[in-house]
């Protein structure tokens, strides 16, 4: 995509245009009918197109083949010519995506002045979809936990290939995070990566986001799956999609086309599909509320996104990410966490998992003081309590406060052992350690406990 396809049935005209762009240092090529044209785009996308709207000897005429291009590829910008102007025909050829309507003869300063604008929208266009990329909150792809270092392993092997991809796993875990981290590695990166959520969109409305809309008074509007033509459509939380527009997307992974809402031609479109659910779906395929087959050519490699419970030990590593993404995007004070902080960070349960812990960050910057660490009193976490000592931040539920000392003592550090090795990520050295016991004497203390260590080196592993 990097010269100007110029395309007139008049020889005269595709040589003088040709002769003038490449007088201004662009690369063109000619066609003189709708085959010609076809062929050019479909070998090799132009970076432009000039079309005539007449052309005789010709399949189809200049509006034809602007919508056929734009069904394909949406991003070329098209600018028409014609002898035989007028405001009808310019009125519908804007309508169908062309960029611009100039009338023959036309001025010849004008049209460099066009196709300069023309040229340059869409080179910011593709630069905005790049930066909106490279800016994607990548925090989640942060960490060193066994469970994060074994996604990221099924990432990688993923990215050289076009399979479809399910990830799967609690919300606030990440799934569209690792979804982009795919895209931006493969051999899409430079194309479109457009999100649907099925749990967002109106189930009404769905067929009409994703297929699109044509109408004799709005001309095309194209739908997300067309938006994403060349790239990748991520398909977030697809439990959730209608069963109706489910038999519609099945059609779509097979045939690779559809059409849209109010129109009759096919829409052909080259599309990497990866989807994320935190449900399970093989329950809603046996309750028949999720369609067997879409559930088989969606999830040819099944990635699982582990939750803030499994990947503990990234719990200090993000928390420390989102300090400074706070700081170099909102402007707030750069504060350092208190290794209490981190600590108390890592003991604690974590329902919404990263999206939660961003949240309690950003909660801890903007109310705590910003000359002072954040401290264990700075973190407003979310999760009811019974009793709450204000100093020390220790929690004593209902049961707790019933027992004799002694089986409470035993109830504590049975508890507290536990979060430590789920902290050090079922790490019994790195755990002993910290506590300040010597690593024999901590095994003899879950013994003691109840606690057997070689399930919980099975259930880590």
């Amino acid at each position: 995509m990097s010269d100007i396809l110029i395309v007139d049935d008049e020889r005269d005209i595709r040589e003088l245009i040709s002769d003038i762009l490449e007088d201004e240092g662009y690369k063109t090529r000619r066609a003189a009918n709708s085959d010609e044209a076809m062929a050019e785009v479909n070998s090799d996308p132009p970076a432009l197109m000039i079309l005539d709207i007449w052309l005789k000897d010709s399949k189809m005429d200049g509006i034809d083949i602007l919508m056929t291009v734009k069904r394909s590829n949406p991003d070329i910008p098209i600018v028409i010519i014609s002898g035989h102007g007028n405001v009808e025909i310019a009125v519908a050829a804007i309508k169908q995506g062309a960029y611009d309507f100039i009338e023959k003869p036309f001025n010849i300063d004008k049209l460099m002045v066009v196709i300069s604008r023309a040229m340059e929208a869409s080179r910011l266009r593709r630069e905005n979809q790049a930066l909106k990329r490279r800016d994607t909150n990548t925090a989640q792809m942060r960490g060193e936990s066994h469970a994060f270092r074994t996604m990221c392993a099924q990432l990688e092997k993923v990215t050289v290939s076009n399979a479809r991809v399910m990830f799967m796993g609690p919300a606030g875990s990440g799934k569209e995070v690792a979804a982009r981290f795919v895209h931006e590695h493969s051999d899409r990166a430079s194309a479109p990566f457009v999100c649907v959520s099925a749990a967002m969109i109106e189930p009404e409305r769905m067929e009409e986001v994703l297929f699109g809309r044509e109408s004799l008074d709005r001309g095309v509007e194209p739908g997300l799956l067309e938006q994403a033509h060349g790239g990748v459509v991520y398909l977030d939380e697809v439990a959730d999609m209608p069963m109706g527009t489910q038999s519609k997307i099945l059609r779509v992974l097979v045939e690779q086309q559809f059409t849209r809402l109010g129109g009759a031609d096919k829409v052909r479109v080259d599309l990497r599909v990866m989807s994320a659910t935190s449900q399970d779906l093989n329950a809603r395929v046996r309750e028949g509320l999720f369609r067997q087959e879409l559930f088989d050519r969606l999830s040819v490699v099944p990635i699982a996104v582990p939750g803030l419970e499994e990947r503990r030990e990234d719990i200090p590593v993000l928390a420390e990410f989102f300090v400074d993404e706070l700081h170099r995007t909102q402007g707030l004070s750069r504060r350092e966490l208190s290794d209490a902080a981190r600590a108390h960070l890592q003991t604690m349960r974590w329902p919404g998992n990263i999206r939660q812990l961003r949240n309690v960050i950003e909660r801890a910057m903007i109310l705590g003081d910003p000359r002072q660490p954040i401290e264990i009193r700075d973190l407003q976490i979310d999760t009811p309590t019974e009793t709450t000592n204000a100093e020390s931040q220790l929690v004593l539920t209902g049961a707790l406060t019933t027992l004799p000392l002694r089986e409470a003592r035993e109830l504590f550090e049975r508890e507290y052992l536990l979060s430590q090795i789920n902290r050090f990520g079922g790490n019994i050295s790195r755990t002993a350690a910290f506590v300040g016991m010597e690593r024999s004497a901590l095994h003899r203390k879950l013994k003691s406990l109840g606690v057997h260590t070689a399930k919980l080196s099975e259930t880590k592993g």
